[in-house]
């Protein structure tokens, strides 16, 4: 069976897709009480610092 290729906008919306994808599962957040605690210096908590202290300057 032959390989058909995808035309340009199908393969620009599978990687969009994918790279969407890939967004939502590093920006979630952990909600409290969900799991065991976050440690104070992880990425998550710096990230989650930064965006308040962005916030609050607006």
């Amino acid at each position: 069976m032959g390989v058909t290729r995808l035309k340009r906008k199908d393969r620009k919306n599978k990687t969009v897709s994918r790279l969407e994808v890939q967004f939502l599962k590093l920006a979630t957040n952990l909600e409290l009480g969900s799991r065991s605690a976050e440690p104070k210096n992880s990425q998550l908590a710096k990230n989650n610092a930064a965006l308040l202290k962005a916030a609050a300057a607006k």
